[in-house]
């Protein structure tokens, strides 16, 4: 099943961490790619696309002009997940739709989610119902959607990894072919 994450409303001069964390851990996490709406912000692109060459992975990012129509297109072919503090609880949630094998799009808010995004997702989930970080409500929705099985993943083509030890820190880059 693939996954991808739709980031409404980014703000380059607000939301430039947040949005780039949030990617990040989409790709950990173990989704295929992310989109964005909001202000187009090249240098987000690239900072995503330099970790995935260094660390792996064919995760894709891409800017999406108009969020309205990017869900309905996704409708077409997939679901859609709304992560909202307001929705049913993911412990209610996510059973059904670990067992809907269709493509999904998890969308996440940024400054104020228009309220059509509510009747345009098939699950709204709540990852608790008390604020908090979209990017805490991804990796916790990734994690319980895939069981865990995507903290084992390997990344393919990777330029550097992590040497896992008690202490310290290693990284290995690979030799050039």
């Amino acid at each position: 099943m693939s996954i991808y994450v739709l980031r409404l409303g980014h703000r380059p001069a607000r939301d430039k961490r947040v949005t780039t964390h949030l990617m990040l851990a989409a790709r950990a996490f173990g989704a295929s790619g992310a989109l964005y709406t909001g202000t187009r912000d090249q240098s987000l692109e690239e900072t995503v696309r330099k970790v995935r060459s260094d660390w792996g992975g064919s995760f894709s990012v891409e800017y999406a002009e108009d969020w309205r129509r990017t869900i309905r297109e996704w409708k077409r072919r997939g679901k859609v997940v709304h992560l909202t503090m307001y929705g049913i609880p993911l412990q209610r949630t996510i059973q059904a739709i670990r067992g809907n094998l269709s493509e999904k799009l998890v969308v996440v808010g940024g400054a104020k989610v228009p309220g059509e995004v509510y009747g345009l997702a098939d699950w709204n989930v709540a990852v608790t119902s008390q604020p908090h970080s979209e990017v805490s409500a991804l990796a916790v929705f990734l994690h319980e959607l895939f069981e865990g099985r995507e903290l084992e993943r390997a990344f393919d083509g990777a330029r550097l990894r992590v040497i896992p030890q008690e202490r310290g820190k290693r990284v290995e880059a690979s030799k050039p072919v």
